[in-house]
């Protein structure tokens, strides 16, 4: 059983933790490169992991199979993602008891976005429209299932203004949510702005900054097209100058990846979660690992 509650290592915690982010690969080349990355980030024994879902259940299988094989390799703690996105509530309660039967603990709880092509969310027939509505259903039928949930430091792309955001926050908490892992952003003010303002509006679980190292220009223009997040102008200029040099790229990245984390942690931020695209490179770059070493001894 991988059963260690993630809001548990939080309230016990003596130092920050850290967590990295796996997706399901589409092919088995994929497959094997996410079992040669993973067996590698091994050495940088992360507190938990968690593993996407995809859009309509798309990868369900290879979710919760990628998530048992995580645990057999030895990952302190597994997280699955789940998303309302393509499930009517039946289906649902039909992952989540099978989540719950193969000894997981943690849900990563998420609505999810639009279908490839779709600009908006549109629930499908008994399914759920927020993620709130999927942590009430889990906790409902599983309390001793800790439920993670989204935050979004510079606001959802769908919400009217960050404090409209906040409020769909506190929803999430107010149905169960134990903790918030942030959206991908490049300028702590933003961490800490968000922080700030979920505390002045009665949120205080913890949340944990997400970090995306930016690898290169049309990489990260990417992410943010769909996100919201914006880069600044010294980052993106950098890497457009790199151009297909992805050495230099990730040389940029990393550098800047890394100035985030020491100001995050140097101002006590509860963890740091990494959204490593599947790949050991960044998060075992000896400039991250020294950095994580000095807070995490």
């Amino acid at each position: 059983m991988n059963a260690m509650q993630i809001s548990e290592y939080l309230k016990s915690r003596n130092r920050p933790l850290l967590s990295f982010e796996f997706f399901p690969p589409k092919d088995d080349a994929g497959m094997d490169a996410l079992k040669i990355a993973s067996a590698k980030l091994l050495s940088a024994k992360p507190d938990f992991v968690t593993v996407t879902y995809g859009a309509g259940g798309s990868t369900r299988q290879k979710t919760l199979d990628i998530c048992d094989m995580l645990k057999v390799m030895g990952f302190a703690s597994v997280m699955p993602h789940l998303t309302c996105v393509g499930h009517t509530r039946a289906e649902l309660v039909d992952v989540s008891e099978e989540i719950h039967h193969r000894g997981f603990r943690n849900i990563m709880t998420l609505r999810g976005d639009p279908p490839k092509g779709e600009t908006v969310y549109r629930p499908p027939k008994d399914g759920l429209a927020h993620a709130s509505d999927l942590v009430t259903l889990i906790k409902s039928r599983h309390p001793d299932i800790c439920c993670g949930v989204a935050g979004y430091p510079e606001k959802h792309p769908e919400a009217k203004s960050l404090n409209e955001d906040i409020e769909h926050l506190k929803a999430k908490i107010a149905a169960g949510g134990s903790f918030i892992t942030t959206q991908l952003f490049f300028e702590n003010r933003h961490y800490f702005d968000f922080v700030h303002k979920c505390r002045n509006a009665g949120i205080h679980q913890p949340i944990i900054p997400g970090l995306m190292p930016a690898l290169s220009y049309k990489q990260i223009n990417r992410f943010v097209s769909t996100c919201g997040a914006n880069v600044p102008t010294a980052l993106s200029s950098a890497l457009e100058k790199a151009g297909d040099d992805a050495e230099a790229a990730s040389a940029i990245g990393i550098q800047w990846v890394v100035r985030q984390i020491d100001d995050l942690l140097q101002n006590g931020v509860p963890g740091i979660h990494l959204y490593i695209l599947n790949r050991a490179k960044v998060a075992l770059a000896p400039a991250v690992t020294e950095c994580f070493a000095r807070y995490r001894a």
